[in-house]
């Protein structure tokens, strides 16, 4: 027996054994496969860059026009830079606007020819990575410069307005009242749109378009903010939808430091194809791992929709799927923000108790992963006396039970977008309790035997108890049958699946090679 909570390690251990049985078929399955946002992830790294004068990007363009040449399962990256030699052009970005004109045909290549356009691939997308592993560099020296914040859990805080330029400020202004990371929640619908926006943007509905230049600027605003007041103030966004893999390499290149990616958010609440998500997502994950960013998993979504005490052993379990495919992308535990919710009805006996069993078996399960405690929502009904009060146990727990990210609560939940004001009463509640009992989760011991240690341990063996379900089907009729967040997402439906080419022989991505390429001592290479 370990920890707080006197968790059997046996059970544990079998927990984590049954994520890898359960886990492990997918992974194959995204081994074999590609998909046109992978491809188009590739190029980015190679340097395509901008869009058409109708907004469409010119990788979307390209990929595009290989496609129609000659399918998907051999990967771009040969006709490309075959292409490339045979025009006699230096740029891919000209190759795409030839080739949306319908001046370019492409072909695979072989003999020679195939030589030659791998390893002219592997040159110009190495370049890519290097410049991720240049902006990693930047912000480990940022971090050494102005510091981290002094306290955990990290303050997480998002702004949603629809303009970058609106944004920022109020970004800032976050910043000086104690939010140690700012997210910029996306814009409603980008999850299912099968491109990546060009340029700044003003026009986002609850949120802003994720866009490289959206970014850049408020990466640019963020470190203006950490040099005023002396800590790293971090920058997050979404990896997720139909453009994970792009979303997740523009993020390296202009190092934003924590991006939302789960392995089946996209599945179940955009219903997009679940062997899309699994592809997408592993390539986003290798993105990841390389630029150092910290990945935030989605489970908290499930107790939108599912209740919270009967449900709490899928989000367990998902935790558990999501920490073997981050592993097996290569993520340290270092960079699992795996999440969880405040989300009990109040209403509910001893629903603060539940609260704090909960959050303790996901600190024991996961003890080196910065955990991202998300605050209540579902509950909230406009009574912000009320609202703020469940917030101030949010943060309790958060405190009591060790979490790494704390995401503010806002007392105007569902109710309207939050008011400056409303986002500094938040702030104020939050440092409230964090001055107050910071320290806490040092002090706090259950009672051997009592109701939390027993409730945990219920949960766990639930999460088993699925996860041997889970395991005499597949992950995949899972999903299927509704058993995350009840939603049923069969595998040969969904947005996207279109987009998706089992590799044929021959199939080459040097991104691919280059992010897996192990070193001495089980790391991995830098290109």
């Amino acid at each position: 027996m370990t920890g707080k909570l006197d968790l059997d390690p046996r059970l544990v251990a079998r927990a984590r054994e049954l994520a890898r049985r359960a886990g492990q078929p997918v992974v194959d399955l995204a081994r074999s496969h590609t998909t046109v946002s992978v491809e188009r992830a590739v190029l980015r790294l190679a340097g395509v860059a901008g869009a058409d004068p109708d907004g469409i990007p010119w990788v979307n363009r390209l990929v595009d026009a290989v496609v129609a040449d000659v399918g998907l399962g051999h990967g771009v990256a040969l006709p490309v830079f075959d292409a490339l030699a045979r025009e006699q052009l230096g740029d891919v970005t000209l190759l795409a606007q030839k080739a949306a004109a319908g001046s370019v045909r492409f072909e695979v290549p072989t003999g020679k020819a195939a030589t030659a356009a791998r390893k002219a691939a592997r040159r110009a997308v190495g370049a890519g990575i290097r410049a991720i592993d240049r902006r990693r560099a930047e912000r480990d020296r940022l971090v050494k410069r102005f510091g981290d914040p002094a306290q955990r859990p990290w303050i997480y805080l998002i702004v949603a307005t629809g303009d970058i330029y609106e944004d920022i400020p109020q970004a800032q202004a976050a910043a000086r009242a104690g939010a140690d990371v700012i997210a910029v929640i996306r814009s409603t619908g980008q999850s299912l749109l099968d491109y990546v926006p060009e340029g700044a943007t003003r026009e986002g509905f609850a949120g802003t378009y994720a866009t490289q230049e959206n970014f850049r600027l408020m990466r640019a605003a963020l470190d203006e903010s950490s040099r005023e007041l002396g800590r790293y103030v971090r920058l997050t966004n979404y990896a997720s939808g139909l453009c994970m893999p792009e979303m997740a390499t523009l993020a390296g290149l202009e190092r934003l430091d924590m991006m939302l990616n789960d392995s089946m958010y996209g599945i179940l609440f955009r219903d997009i194809n679940p062997i899309r998500t699994f592809v997408d997502q592993r390539f986003s994950r290798q993105v990841h791992a390389r630029a150092g960013i910290i990945i935030n998993t989605g489970e908290d979504n499930y107790l939108t929709t599912a209740d919270a005490v009967d449900e709490a052993h899928t989000v367990t379990v998902s935790q558990l799927l999501n920490e073997f495919f981050a592993h097996e992308a290569g993520l340290a535990d270092w960079q699992l923000g795996l999440g969880h919710a405040f989300e009990i009805n109040p209403d509910v006996p001893e629903s603060l108790r539940l609260e704090l069993a909960h959050a303790l078996l996901a600190r024991e399960l996961f003890p080196d992963a910065p955990l991202k405690w998300m605050p209540p929502t579902k509950h909230m009904t406009g009574d912000v006396f009320r609202g703020n009060l469940l917030d101030g146990f949010f943060n309790l727990v958060g405190t009591m039970t060790g979490q790494g990210i704390l995401l503010v609560g806002m007392m105007t939940e569902a109710v309207v977008t939050p008011w400056l004001s409303d986002r500094d009463i938040a702030l104020q509640n939050v440092r409230y309790v964090l001055g107050a009992a910071g320290g806490l989760h040092e002090d706090f011991v259950p009672a051997s035997g009592g109701f939390i240690q027993q409730r945990a341990n219920r949960v766990l063996g639930e999460a088993v108890d699925l996860l041997e379900r889970i395991g005499e089907q597949s992950l995949l009729t899972a999903i299927a049958e509704g058993t995350f967040g009840i939603m049923k997402r069969p595998a040969d439906r969904g947005k996207g699946l279109a987009g998706v080419a089992a590799h044929e022989a021959g199939y080459f991505n040097p991104a691919t090679e280059i992010l897996e390429a192990p070193v001495a001592g089980g790391e991995v290479a830098r290109a």
